[in-house]
């Protein structure tokens, strides 16, 4: 089994009693593993986590933004390139807009909040760049009045993760 110290990512543990503790150790205990979840990024998160997030994207996919809808419009269904998109997808502590798995390449449509948000956004931005993955940002106003350039850059991106 790959463990997230061997790539370098920190481990989530749940440890029974309610609380979420971060590791990079490479060794586990059997109690701790079946209390994870292994996701095919390399890192674990605990079931509550994932019960609290997955309800949250799920609301969160029932209620886009008209720029998210757009751009999701034109990502679904293998649309771009052949490559398959997640929306409102989980990475570990996170939800990310759009999420292309086989190229590891994360979208994000930012709105108004993320004004106010700049060093939160710069911490989830190195996060996912510190687990391999590359990010790129859009504002609305991008998608919603040029959302041709904005898949140029998208495919872009794409057929430099599959080389």
């Amino acid at each position: 089994m790959e463990t997230a110290a061997k790539h370098g990512l920190r481990a989530i543990r749940f440890d029974g009693a309610g609380d979420v503790k971060e590791s990079s150790s490479s060794k586990i205990s059997g109690k701790a593993k079946e209390a994870e979840v292994k996701t095919d990024y390399g890192w674990y998160t605990s079931p509550r986590l994932w019960e609290q997030l997955k309800s949250l994207a799920r609301e969160m996919r029932c209620a886009p933004t008209p720029a998210e809808d757009r751009l999701w419009q034109q990502l679904r269904s293998r649309q771009l390139g052949g490559f398959k998109f997640r929306r409102q997808h989980t990475l570990d502590r996170f939800i990310v807009d759009f999420y292309c798995s086989k190229v590891r390449l994360v979208i994000e449509v930012d709105g108004p909040v993320h004004l106010y948000t700049p060093e939160e956004d710069a911490i989830r931005q190195a996060f996912l760049e510190n687990a391999g993955m590359r990010v790129l940002r859009f504002t609305n106003e991008q998608v919603e009045t040029n959302v041709e350039s904005v898949l140029a850059e998208i495919g872009s991106a794409l057929e430099q993760g599959r080389r």
